[in-house]
């Protein structure tokens, strides 16, 4: 059998349709069909192909395909044979193409049989289609009950085609456009629809949806320069914009609800929009393709290994790239410290070396000479009119928060929209600032103070940074005479020479005596760091560490809250830590959390699921995840830790000690069990002691200092009705004399007093607010406090 003996009798009719010449072929193709008695018969793929000798043969298969869709018998054609035919231009006869329509449109659900009628309608005269509107237009109506992607196509097909010929029914193309298939699409249709609809922009937003490859074409291109209009760059600009801000959620598809960003219909209109931006020649163009490539190349959550869109980032990506210039270097900077997807960063550093071979310098040296200035002055300042925008993106009048209305409105508009690129950048040269310190850098003196401490965003953070001389002395920045010069705890100057190599001071390089000088001096001048360099954590080989070689078990064991610890891990380099089956990356009950280090070294943390002591949220998400054995690798042979260099192996286990120090389960106020029991009072970690370190200085300036004494692990409080012991690693207290329990949930800072650093998920300033609330205990109104102090 095959489709001569297969129809069903609702479409046999057909054959008496067709003339003797078609039918002798469909008899040829029945025959070569394979499979005996196997209730599915494929036809041999290249003996059919080889009876299409003409294009009357081509027509006679392609038809004698579909109606092979429509057998009972279950002969069909292979889906290779489907797609080449689909793909192939066929000269069909206005009483083929009719056919073809009608038989498939009769079939029970025709959504799943159109792909081929579909392609038998490109390139057709609006008159041509317009005698098949009526089959088009319960095409698409199928075609919206069908979920498969492979489908898409063909439906994208169709909704250009029905916005060409609207009903009349307002917003009907608009609806045909952008499918409501997630939340941005909703969005898109709920906004602006009637400004999609206007004239002057409905042209292009059907040519945005075409954007189906990776790259736009000259074709594409010059079609898009051709319909491009104001009105459809301000919109493009505006929906483009909202995306930053857009996030993902619970959607309902065709068969259960999930977690859903940008679906691949959507994802294509936003790819056409941005391809259009390199036809902008506007200021806002870069940062505005890098506020996409950041919020786009990110994981589900803001963090992880994964992309939400790997293919709107890409399409952002290649826009900046193709847009060339300096201008797109500190945009490629911001997806450099926020995304982690491996695909995108090696795509950015490709990037940023070829603008490096043009301009003859290094990525980092590329890097620091294009970060913006904003049009602040060296101090981070800028003044208007009374109106100063300071670099950490605060607006102020006259030193006041309260801005008056006689200030000129797009004069703060202004400041306003700058205050927003600010508060983007600084994270960004944040990180590229503390990364150099960590990899040793070395500068010359003369790169140095032109661009960082001269800079005004850059040189926020390396005023305040000590720098060192390459094998010499060290000592923080200082203007004398309109030059820079270091100057050493002990006042003496440093004057480097131009050509003089430095770098960033590391402790791990210098004695206790050294390091606890250059604490004790930025403690007397009150320095704020913008990130721990005085008092950042030293992680040498322990004994233990000796005995096991190749692994490091010191931050074993933990119970960590999961998506925490995911996204300060993923802010700090590491890549491939996805945990749970419904993890928004994907993922098991266990994982290998990498990140890549200088020298070809990787350091990789283990990480499993524990069903007796891990939670899910309602969605089966993991919640608490367990950490593992810490190794090194280079080349996919592990490396012994003690042929880690020192340097290398400290920051490893500092990213460590800082997962579990702001992601343990054990600094939960209300938290039960050994482990909670374990932490919450047990042994100090490097972070911990450096906190201690801190509170050695810090306690002789505080008001209640004779309240307090400083114990191994605690901090001991003084007050009226009790005397309490605050772990310095957890933060939780121990009430004297029974060592009852006393739960306090933290509310306000501590920032009260002057602190060197912060940056450790705010424990210190958790310690010191709570020292300050208990030692004035008789103050102390909230009854959950009260209640368990006088009990």
């Amino acid at each position: 059998m095959g489709v001569l003996d297969g129809l069903p009798p609702e479409v046999r009719h057909v054959l008496d349709e067709l003339d003797p010449a078609t039918l002798e072929r469909f008899r040829q193709f029945d025959e070569t069909l394979q499979g005996g008695g196997h209730p599915y018969r494929y036809p041999d793929d290249s003996r059919l192909t080889s009876l299409a000798v003409d294009e009357a043969g081509w027509r006679a298969m392609a038809l004698w395909t579909q109606l092979a869709l429509r057998t009972t018998d279950g002969s069909m054609p292979s889906f290779a044979v489907l797609e080449s035919l689909t793909r192939r231009k066929i000269g069909w006869t206005a009483r083929e193409r009719e056919l073809l329509w009608r038989t498939t449109l009769a079939a029970p659900e025709p959504g799943y049989l159109l792909q081929l009628p579909i392609s038998a309608i490109k390139g057709l005269t609006a008159a041509e289609l317009g005698l098949l509107l009526p089959q088009l237009r319960q095409a698409h109506r199928e075609l919206d009950q069908v979920p498969f992607a492979h489908l898409w196509p063909a439906k994208r097909t169709l909704d250009i085609l029905m916005s060409e010929h609207p009903t009349g029914e307002p917003g009907e193309a608009i609806r045909a456009l952008v499918p409501e298939c997630d939340g941005f699409a909703a969005l898109v249709r709920g906004e602006y629809i009637e400004r999609l609809e206007v004239p002057e922009v409905l042209p292009i937003l059907r040519h945005w949806v075409t954007a189906t490859s990776p790259d736009p074409g000259p074709k594409w291109t010059a079609k898009a320069r051709e319909l491009l209009t104001p009105e459809a760059v301000a919109l493009s600009r505006e929906i483009l914009g909202r995306i930053p801000a857009y996030r993902e959620s619970l959607w309902n598809t065709a068969y259960r609800d999930e977690i859903t960003y940008l679906q691949q219909r959507t994802a294509e209109l936003v790819r056409g929009m941005i391809w259009t931006c390199e036809l902008i020649d506007e200021p806002w163009v870069a940062g505005l393709l890098g506020d996409v490539a950041v919020a786009t190349g990110t994981g589900m959550g803001g963090s992880g290994p994964n992309s939400r869109s790997e293919r709107v980032a890409n399409a952002a990506l290649g826009a900046l790239s193709r847009r060339g210039g300096l201008e797109v270097v500190p945009q490629l900077a911001r997806v450099q410290a926020k995304v982690r997807k491996k695909s995108i960063l090696a795509k950015v550093t490709r990037m940023l070396d070829a603008v490096a071979v043009r301009t003859g310098l290094s990525p980092e040296q590329l890097l620091e000479r294009t970060v913006p200035t904003f049009g602040l002055s060296p101090d981070g300042t800028r003044s208007e009119q009374g109106v100063t925008l300071s670099v950490n993106g605060t607006i102020t009048f006259n030193g006041r928060k309260t801005i008056p209305k006689s200030v000129d409105r797009g004069l703060l508009a202004e400041f306003k929209a700058t205050a927003k690129e600010l508060k983007k950048a600084m994270p960004a040269e944040r990180f590229r600032v503390e990364r150099a310190l960590a990899s040793e850098r070395l500068w010359r003196w003369h790169e140095v103070c032109e661009f960082y401490l001269d800079h005004p965003v850059t040189g926020f953070f390396a005023r305040t940074l000590i720098w060192e001389i390459l094998q010499g002395p060290a000592g923080l920045p200082v203007r004398v005479d309109g030059a820079w010069e270091l100057t050493d705890p002990a006042g003496r100057r440093i004057q480097p020479r131009p050509d003089t190599p430095v770098l960033l001071w590391h402790p791990i390089s210098h004695t206790a005596d050294e390091v606890r000088a250059w604490r004790d001096h930025l403690m007397a001048i009150g320095l704020r760091q913008p990130y721990k360099q005085a008092f950042r954590e030293l992680y040498l080989l322990t004994p233990a560490e000796e005995e096991t070689r190749d692994h490091s078990r010191r931050f074993s064991n933990h119970l960590l809250r999961y998506g925490q610890a995911k996204a300060l891990l993923t802010s700090r380099g590491w890549t491939g830590m996805t945990l749970g089956h419904w993890d928004g990356a994907g993922g098991s009950g266990w994982c290998t959390a990498t990140k890549e280090l200088p020298g070809g070294l990787t350091a990789a943390w283990d990480f499993h699921l524990d069903e007796h002591s891990y939670e899910r949220d309602d969605y089966g998400t993991a919640s608490i995840c367990v950490s593992g054995d810490l190794r090194f690798t280079s080349e996919g042979e592990t490396v012994l830790l003690a042929e880690v260099p020192p340097l290398i192996l400290s920051e490893a286990l500092r990213d460590a000690d800082l997962a579990v120090g702001v992601t343990s389960t054990g600094l939960d106020p209300n938290g039960t069990g050994d482990y909670w029991q374990s932490y919450s009072f047990g042994d100090l970690t490097e972070s911990a002691q450096v906190r201690r370190d801190a509170l050695t200085r810090l306690l002789p300036r505080l008001t209640i200092a004779d309240h307090c004494t400083l114990e191994e692990r605690f901090l001991r409080v003084r007050g009226d009705l009790r005397t309490y012991r605050i772990h310095l690693g957890s933060g939780n207290i121990l009430m004297e004399p029974n060592d009852a329990y006393l739960c306090i949930v933290p509310r306000g800072s501590g920032d009260q007093v002057f602190l060197p650093f912060e940056e450790d998920g705010g424990m210190l300033s958790i310690i010191l607010s709570k020292a300050f609330l208990l030692a004035a205990d008789t103050t102390i109104t909230d009854p959950s406090i009260t209640r368990q102090i006088h009990l």
